[in-house]
């Protein structure tokens, strides 16, 4: 008796095949990435009948992982990521000096003095700082395994992204899941990206933010202009990287005299 006869496993191998086929092309778009390279291997790559498909693996730096998952997101057959690319940290660090580090953080802000800013342990929530009286707005925080998780509400995009820029700085971060909302909600873009984008680099003491020059088309941040040194330049880019919402960023920055 043919396969052909039992339909219901004839669907189930052209449905695998049909996967296998998504997951090869979703590697194989991956790997041309020059700044990914052919020899990335994810621990777990898996694509399912409704085309979610959920990865995992450590990746060097927050680059390879945004860039990894555009690359997904372009595959013709995959509608939906589960993300769990976790970034190598810079410094080994516990979850508790993670969460000191970015309260102390989002203490210091001036962007945030009117916020709210609570803790999530262990299901529990703590107010840490209490916001201005008749001011609605919070940004609540929780570390687990070195990911960062953000939620609350803030009143603008800019604040958005500069809560997870912030997280992003802190060297034990494995990650940052950003699920702030913003209230009133705000239409995003190209502009609302570049002055996220400009906010980041003004606030980082390693830069000199007049030196650079920042464009946005679409997702894609481009940056140019002249900075002292080559760890200016770097880091320059890395606050691009962190911007929330950013897909890839091109360095034309010049470093030296």
């Amino acid at each position: 008796m043919s396969i052909n006869s039992f339909p219901d496993v004839t669907r189930y191998w052209g449905d695998m095949a049909q996967e296998t086929d998504i997951r090869e092309q979703a590697l194989t778009a991956v790997r041309s990435e020059p700044r990914i390279g052919r020899h990335f291997k994810p621990e777990a790559l898996a694509i399912d009948g409704e085309g979610i498909a959920t990865i995992e693996a450590e990746v060097e730096n927050v680059a390879i992982k945004r860039l990894v998952l555009e690359r997904l997101a372009a595959t013709p057959g995959i509608g939906a990521i589960v993300d769990r690319l976790r970034v190598k940290p810079a410094m080994t660090m516990s979850d508790d000096g993670i969460l000191d580090h970015l309260r102390k953080a989002y203490y210091q802000e001036p962007a945030f003095q009117q916020l709210a800013i609570k803790e999530r342990e262990a299901g529990q929530v703590k107010l840490m700082r209490a916001g201005l009286p008749g001011f609605r707005g919070e940004i609540e925080i929780e570390v687990e395994h070195g990911v960062v998780t953000l939620n609350g509400s803030v009143p603008s995009l800019a604040s958005k992204r500069l809560a997870g820029v912030l997280a992003w700085w802190v060297p034990g971060s494995r990650d940052v899941i950003n699920g702030i909302t913003v209230d009133p909600p705000e239409e995003d873009g190209p502009i609302q990206i570049e002055e996220a984008v400009r906010i980041a680099l003004e606030k980082d003491p390693l830069i000199d933010a007049s030196q650079i020059r920042v464009g946005v088309r679409g997702r894609k941040v481009h940056l140019t202009g002249l900075v002292e040194r080559e760890a200016s330049r770097d880091a320059a880019e890395w606050d691009a990287w962190y911007v929330f919402g950013v897909d890839d960023v091109i360095n034309d920055i010049a470093a030296g005299s």
